[in-house]
């Protein structure tokens, strides 16, 4: 799917310099960055939800631990 982003120039600056390094496209650095985005905001959600229900489930056990 085609997208265009206008990037602020410090940041495009940096891609182009991070790009030249690792002898790859900003295009590829950017899909890359997006990628790990997704993937860490959705292990984000994961645990988000793992601490809920967590805390939903042992909610009683929780409660006479802080009176402890």
């Amino acid at each position: 799917m085609a997208m265009t982003i206008r990037l602020p120039a410090e940041l495009d600056s940096a891609l182009e310099e991070i790009a030249r390094q690792r002898h790859t496209s900003k295009h590829a650095l950017i899909v890359e960055a997006a990628d790990r985005f997704t993937r860490q905001e959705s292990k984000t959600a994961r645990v988000l939800q793992s601490v809920d229900d967590t805390t939903r489930d042992y909610a009683e056990l929780l409660k006479r631990l802080e009176d402890a």
